[in-house]
């Protein structure tokens, strides 16, 4: 891979980790992984302000993770790619396998003589 596109995938892969690192935007893109919907019914759900949640969607939207729609008054967010779902499920099973062996390393511990 040349060098000049080499920079650029790790920027992009940079910027999309970091659209990730915010608990409130995971929550958000969880939200969506059935269906589209809208500022008011996500905030509605996650119970956060409505600027909060468009905040957010902005940031995912910048990074290409969410899209929005415009239907009559209203504007639906999607996942713009379905994968970014199956990465976050994944990353879920790396951490509770290392919760799964702190807790035996505690119990290991915590039962020694």
């Amino acid at each position: 891979m040349d060098l000049t596109v080499r920079e650029e995938f790790y920027k992009l892969h940079a910027n999309l980790c970091k659209a990730l690192a915010d608990p409130k935007r995971l929550l958000l893109i969880n939200a969506l992984r059935d269906d589209p919907r809208t500022v008011t019914d996500l905030a509605q759900f996650l119970g956060m302000s409505q600027s909060n949640v468009s905040q957010h969607l902005g940031v995912l939207r910048e990074r290409g993770v969410v899209s929005a729609t415009r239907n009559g008054n209203n504007v639906f967010y999607a996942l713009q790619n379905r994968k970014v779902v199956q990465a976050i499920d994944l990353l879920r099973e790396v951490m509770a396998e290392q919760l799964a062996a702190r807790n035996t390393i505690h119990q290991a511990a915590s039962s020694a003589p």
